[in-house]
């Protein structure tokens, strides 16, 4: 090789070393210029845009919301403060005497109407959808809010989960919310037909549960990744005809399902959650990474983005976490039922 051929094998090199630099920098440009991008957004979303107005949901114009497992907790808080906007509302859940309470207690205070629906979603029976479609066929629908939902009594292995346990939570978390969802969209498309300027909003409850894989949780886990990916997807199929679909991450919120009493920092209680959801309808806050999803509440917001921004979802270490913690919370839910079977025993 002469002199000058090594020369342009070295200046070769050299191009080819400033090509690889060159990309690498443009590639960490991006990443820093899309991390500054959706942190910003985190931060609009969160604490500076404004509340959603909901006369674009037909507010105060006798349109109609209908919430499934309203009865209790969150879906409660739903219905209470979706009547505080001017919704009417159709409770749907399994006790008609709680429901009975609710409806009474929301006519008087907000002055709209209610209608009941007293249903047990975990029987899976075809008459359940057709009491809904009988109930609201002639309402002019604009909201849906798919609450209803199961998670297991206490963390256990997925090869020791009873097999009841294992039916409700898919029957309930899944099949119930798509053929309800199923049996009111087509509703909520004719109301919209017939109201020019109005849209329609479906609102899923998802979970921290769905978002991270969850080990002692695996079937509720799976039944709530599985509503991530159906919710995005419907959202798809109903932008074209004006509906708005979000699914709704959480972390903890003090409910009857949680078994959590006492509300922190990163554990609101269910008016808290509620008001978070709805006052940001359509945004992402910290689902940055995801469409057609929202993390409403600020420090859950804040959970997820430094979650997806670091370890990531899906990784390893999340995972072992998430195995760890849900292990502990399985052997103290042990020791205390096994003191009280104690304690009457004696």
């Amino acid at each position: 090789m002469s002199f000058f051929d090594g020369v342009n094998a070295i200046a070769g090199n050299c191009s080819l070393v400033n090509a690889l630099l060159y990309a690498a920098l443009s590639v960490g440009v991006l990443k820093l210029t899309s991390l500054f991008l959706s942190s910003a957004s985190l931060i609009l979303d969160l604490f500076v845009l404004p509340s959603v107005n909901y006369k674009k949901y037909g507010a105060k114009s006798g349109k109609w919301a209908v919430v499934t497992g309203a009865s209790d907790g969150i879906g409660k808080e739903y219905s209470l403060q979706l009547a505080s906007k001017g919704f009417n509302i159709v409770l749907v859940s399994r006790t008609q005497s709680k429901l009975e309470l609710l409806a009474t207690e929301i006519e008087s205070k907000y002055k709209v109407e209610t209608k009941i629906i007293s249903i047990d979603f975990a029987s899976d029976k075809p008459e359940n959808y057709e009491t809904i479609k009988q109930t609201i066929s002639a309402l002019p629908v604009t909201i849906l809010i798919n609450n209803v939902g199961q998670s297991h009594s206490i963390p256990v292995p997925f090869v020791e989960t009873e097999e009841q346990e294992l039916r409700n939570i898919i029957t309930i978390n899944n099949t119930a919310t798509l053929l309800t969802t199923q049996v009111i969209v087509p509703v909520i498309i004719e109301t919209l037909k017939k109201n020019k300027g109005t849209r329609g909003l479906i609102l899923t409850m998802g979970s921290f549960g769905g978002l991270l894989p969850t080990p002692y949780l695996a079937t509720y886990s799976g039944s709530k990744s599985f509503l991530q990916a159906w919710s995005a997807a419907l959202a798809g199929e109903l932008a074209e005809h004006k509906i708005d679909v979000e699914l709704v991450i959480s972390y903890l919120v003090t409910s009857a399902m949680s078994k959590i009493k006492r509300t922190s920092m990163t554990i609101p209680n269910p008016k808290q959650f509620v008001k978070s959801v709805l006052a940001s309808a359509g945004r992402r806050n910290g689902a940055q990474e995801r469409y057609a999803t929202s993390t409403p509440y600020w420090t859950h917001a804040l959970m997820h983005f430094a979650i997806e921004n670091t370890v990531g979802v899906y990784s390893k270490l999340a995972n072992s976490l998430n195995l760890k913690m849900h292990v502990d919370i399985r052997k103290r839910a042990l020791k205390r039922a096994a003191r009280l079977a104690a304690e009457k025993k004696d």
